[in-house]
């Protein structure tokens, strides 16, 4: 019980503060969720994803098969979750909105303090490795899944190529693995744009709950939101197996996949138009839901 209630003090209560903030602050200050979310898509993801890559200094056998590992997973989710929306027979728009879901964790401001809270230290390299990782196949399986859905294949390439968190990503793996070194004055500024990555996602969230005036609870709600939460750690499990990963590693993956949707998924749905309801209600349900399933996740492993 008492580790239970020091993650929700220290790691959950901050981030639903900075929502709170924007749901009470909007209405007041006149403020508008487009304009954070493009501000964040466009700015603060770029520099955040140049930075999380090009500081990385790992072992690439060893991240190679972590990165195999994390990817086929969050594929596997994702190819599933689209199963199961096709199957209930949803529009284009919500089987992408369910795939987007099931994808993309919140693996960065609540994935990385949950797991160092938990499996110490020595998870945080791994469960950085991860969330570069499930990131970079999220936003491509995310914008691409969006092109897709509005655009066909054409849609989906297009939209892939104008995704500006992979554009950060082809520089941010030159410097990590090419030795080079970024410029005093220009690392200082990417830093400045990434450490407000985080506050920004939140508080835009909170001005969409505003916007939104209330948070939907549906059965395609509590479907997309249980294959995030149960589903994504489940076939971690059984996917991890043929890779021989070390405990450590093992874990911190296992845990990277049962986190809730990502912030990011709110924020792209809005900007590519697809079903931003559905997905902030998702968000915000998986998120709290979390606190029961990502407990009994840490219990087992």
């Amino acid at each position: 019980m008492t580790e239970l209630f020091n993650v929700f003090l220290n790691v959950i209560m901050p981030v639903f503060g900075i929502v709170l903030l924007g749901y009470l602050l909007g209405g007041r200050l006149a403020l508008q969720a487009q304009t954070l979310t493009r501000l964040a898509y466009y700015v603060f993801v770029p520099a955040f994803i140049f930075q999380a890559i090009g500081r990385s200094a790992i072992p690439l056998e060893n991240a190679a098969k972590m990165i195999c590992f994390i990817a086929a997973t969050h594929l596997l989710t994702a190819l599933c979750a689209g199963g199961v929306a096709r199957l209930l027979g949803r529009s284009r728009e919500t089987i992408a909105a369910f795939v987007m879901i099931a994808v993309f964790g919140n693996v960065g401001n609540y994935g990385l303090a949950m797991i160092r809270f938990r499996l110490g230290d020595a998870a945080v390299a791994p469960a950085t490795i991860y969330f570069v990782a499930i990131s970079i196949t999220a936003f491509a399986v995310c914008v691409g899944v969006a092109g897709w859905a509005h655009g066909g294949s054409r849609g989906a390439l297009s939209g892939l190529l104008r995704t500006p968190a992979l554009w950060a990503a082809v520089p941010g793996l030159i410097v990590s693995n090419g030795g080079l070194e970024v410029p005093l004055m220009l690392s200082r500024l990417i830093g400045l744009l990434a450490d407000g990555m985080i506050p920004v996602m939140l508080f835009a969230l909170g001005l969409q709950l505003l916007e939104q005036k209330r948070v939907h609870l549906s059965a395609d709600i509590v479907v997309a939101s249980s294959i995030r939460l149960l589903l994504a750690p489940v076939l971690a499990c059984l996917v991890a197996i043929p890779f021989g990963l070390a405990h450590i590693d093992y874990a911190a993956g296992v845990l990277q996949a049962g986190m809730p949707t990502a912030i990011l998924v709110a924020i792209i749905s809005k900007e590519k138009n697809i079903v931003p309801e559905f997905v902030t209600s998702v968000v915000l349900v998986s998120t709290l839901a979390s606190l029961v399933t990502l407990t009994l996740i840490m219990v087992i492993l």
